[in-house]
């Protein structure tokens, strides 16, 4: 609600000024779906989304950030500088961002929670192959409780998130209420992400 990059109508175009932050697929993306604020701060109808094609005049990406994971995609600022966009490139109506914006966060969730699954079971893999290769003492790790009761924490947890990450699916894909669910899904998934991770490490 208080996005600062706005769009000021000008005959048939609208011109943007600003930037988006931490942005997906940001330099190597080939069309964009901005959400700015054709309205006042704060407004939840002052928000508006356009679709710009790179290349428009105006816009552009800023550098990529050095993230801890995820590296494969990059995230990128976007950058508008007097970009002028004509107005058959709105989506949807004036003001009517914000609406879609939250409309859209729901299957993000589910997206994310299933990222989450597939970084945390490439984890809990790498670390129940090297458990079996790594000896101690005469013996695998992996047959050592300390190890085992670790792993298997680390499978019910990742079960558990792929679970909750099914359903919130199941639900979208059968136009049910899945706001709930799609956030549970995320939350538990990621923070499975974060744990089993830190404990494939270990």
């Amino acid at each position: 609600g208080g996005m600062s990059t706005t769009a000021v109508e000008e005959g048939d175009y609208y011109i943007l000024n600003g930037a988006k932050n931490f942005i997906t697929h940001a330099i190597s993306g080939n069309v964009a779906v901005v959400i700015v604020r054709t309205g006042e701060k704060g407004d939840s109808h002052g928000m508006t989304a356009f679709v710009i094609e790179k290349g428009t005049p105006g816009f552009s990406s800023g550098k990529k950030e050095n993230k801890l994971g995820m590296r494969a995609s990059e995230t990128a600022e976007l950058i508008f500088d007097n970009c002028r966009v004509p107005k058959e490139n709105i989506l949807g109506k004036v003001g009517e961002g914000f609406i879609q914006s939250m409309k859209i966060l729901d299957g993000g969730r589910i997206s994310i929670g299933a990222l989450s699954l597939g970084i945390a079971k490439g984890a809990y893999e790498a670390s129940v192959k090297y458990s079996k290769e790594r000896v101690q003492f005469g013996k695998p790790i992996s047959e050592f409780q300390g190890i085992s009761f670790k792993l298997a924490d680390m499978a019910t947890e990742i079960e558990a998130s792929e679970l909750l990450v099914h359903k919130a699916a199941f639900l979208k894909n059968a136009k049910k209420p899945m706001t709930k669910i799609g956030a549970m899904a995320k939350m538990f998934a990621s923070e499975t992400c974060v744990r089993v991770a830190n404990e494939a490490v270990q």
